[in-house]
């Protein structure tokens, strides 16, 4: 057999993981990790090493603890192209040889400040909608640095392009789970460990609700799959560079009637489909409200008799899965 085979084979035999391979440092300090839950009031006992699955049977630390120890040589980076290629870089930031929980939160930071928010003027009202939906660009970043194969001695990237956001991460899908498994919210954490830890700091789930997160906003198509990696891109509402976005926007959807938009929530639904297609508490949590209301539906129900939106899946209107996207003729509006 391959080098390759016998490897795969090996590592679904013994369940290979950062848990069970001994940290090639042992002098390690954690008190980056005792502030993390100190502010969750969560501080660490005597014992925090054996309790969060920081040691090896033989009482060693793992590769585990050295992920979360206050130094390490894992380095994680944001990277920042001007065109939609790799051509040209602009702007490169590390963020690592820390714990891992601190290195995520400065990621977590840099985004959201990359994640400008766009503003649409209309003649009623300015609408302002963020070049990537904050909740989903979240849960992939943590799912990327959570789930990444770090065996393998490569940490996730992420970079911004003029136009998206990749995501990538060193982990294909976990042994004996398949991709429709994966899309239908089944969950086999690969590194237990890192999940427990960012659990306690509530900064994770185990139940796999990330992905629902994500998919709502995005659907299954911004996961790319292959035999080493996954990525994840999010492609932008607006120009991603400011020397591109800071000109007005001047989309005059409101030079309709009023009539044939019904309303502003029409108008705004109109705005939220423009880059991609959004399922109803999608749309929602976009227009700033945690559930559905029925003035929603109205306007859903209105813009798709108008044609001006379709349904994704037509012959299913019911299906959970159902997300709305602009027509030809919604195009035109927008323009």
């Amino acid at each position: 057999m391959p080098v390759a085979m016998i490897d795969k084979l090996f590592a679904s035999r013994t369940r290979n993981s950062i848990g069970k391979i001994k940290a090639h440092r042992q002098a390690l300090s954690f008190e980056q990790l005792r502030i993390y839950h100190e502010e969750k009031r969560k501080p660490l006992g005597k014992q925090f090493k054996t309790n969060l699955e920081l040691t090896t049977e033989d009482g060693s630390l793992n590769y585990a603890a050295y992920l979360l120890a206050d130094e390490n040589g894992l380095s994680v980076k944001v990277a920042k192209y001007r065109g939609k290629d790799r051509v040209h870089l602009i702007e490169s930031n590390e963020y690592g040889y820390c714990s891992l929980i601190k290195a995520t939160k400065s990621v977590l930071d840099k985004l959201d400040l990359e994640n400008k928010t766009a503003s649409t003027i209309t003649a009623k009202e300015r609408i302002d909608v963020r070049l990537w939906n904050p909740v989903a660009l979240r849960e992939a970043v943590i799912n990327a640095i959570v789930h990444n194969d770090y065996t393998r001695e490569v940490p996730p990237k992420f970079e911004i392009f003029a136009d998206r956001i990749e995501i990538t991460s060193a982990c294909a899908l976990p042994e004996g789970l398949a991709q429709a498994e994966f899309f239908e919210g089944y969950s086999i954490p690969r590194n237990k460990e890192l999940m427990r830890v960012f659990k306690d700091l509530e900064m994770v789930e185990h139940l796999g609700s990330s992905l629902p997160r994500i998919t709502e906003f995005y659907g299954p198509e911004c996961f790319r799959f292959t035999e080493n990696f996954l990525r994840i891109t999010f492609v932008a509402r607006r120009a991603v560079h400011e020397e591109e976005a800071t000109a007005p926007v001047t989309e005059q959807v409101a030079h309709e009637p009023e009539s044939q938009l019904e309303s502003k929530l029409a108008a705004r639904v109109i705005l939220q489909l423009n880059a991609t297609a959004l399922g109803k508490l999608a749309l929602a949590q976009g227009l700033g409200h945690q559930s559905v209301s029925g003035e929603l539906n109205k306007q859903i129900r209105r813009l798709l008799d108008r044609g001006l939106i379709e349904y994704t899946i037509p012959d299913k209107p019911n299906s959970r899965l159902q997300q709305y996207r602009l027509t030809d003729k919604g195009r035109s509006l927008l323009k």
